[in-house]
């Protein structure tokens, strides 16, 4: 049963590795279609506050790309596991609630579980959109293997998913990525 908020006219479920590109995608997307169409919405910013708050640390220094979220990345992962393992649709509850836009960009899926759960509570209009780049262009962007991290479920949850939906490739060329946004987008039109 799909939880209480507006109904969407589509969900689209953003994957890909750390520095891949999925905020910069989904961010564009919105601000192409405006706010009052489209929400991003994000599941790690309700894992991010409850941590946050249950650990005395300060949220919006979380939220950012900082060495400071870093310092608390594998201990917010495994917490994060915790929960999910205790109750896997948590966090997918919390960012849909009172979401009233009719298209949802959810820029951080990367669990089977994640997207099972947005397929069982809005069906057909969820689409799943994995962000690929190199490594060569994520290390560009500020990527360092981490073990532990880039190694764990929340990296690697979603490797052998299957067939995505759309695949957006974000090597660097922005030609290459501009033409898959406005096909992307066309869709996006289409279902409003």
């Amino acid at each position: 049963m799909a939880p209480l908020g507006g109904a969407p006219r589509l969900v689209l479920l953003f994957s890909g590795k750390r520095k891949s590109g999925k905020d910069f995608v989904t961010e564009t997307l919105q601000s192409r279609l405006g706010s009052n169409i489209c929400a991003v919405l994000r599941l790690s910013g309700p894992l991010k506050e409850q941590y946050a708050r249950d650990h005395g640390l300060d949220f919006q220094r979380l939220l950012d790309a900082s060495t400071y979220k870093e310092a608390y990345r594998r201990d917010m992962i495994r917490w994060g596991e915790e929960k999910r393992q205790a109750d896997p649709g948590f966090f997918c509850r919390k960012i849909v609630e009172g979401v009233s836009q009719p298209v949802w960009l959810v820029s951080d899926t990367r669990r089977v579980s994640d997207i099972q759960w947005f397929q069982e509570a809005y069906g057909a209009v969820t689409q799943t959109v994995r962000v690929v780049a190199s490594e060569q262009s994520r290390q560009q962007r500020g990527w360092v293997f981490t073990p532990g991290v880039d190694d764990a479920e929340s990296e690697c949850g979603l490797d052998n998913f299957g067939n995505f939906d759309w695949v957006i490739e974000n090597h660097g060329d922005e030609q290459c990525l501009e033409d898959q946004l406005e096909n992307l987008l066309e869709y996006i039109h289409a279902k409003l």
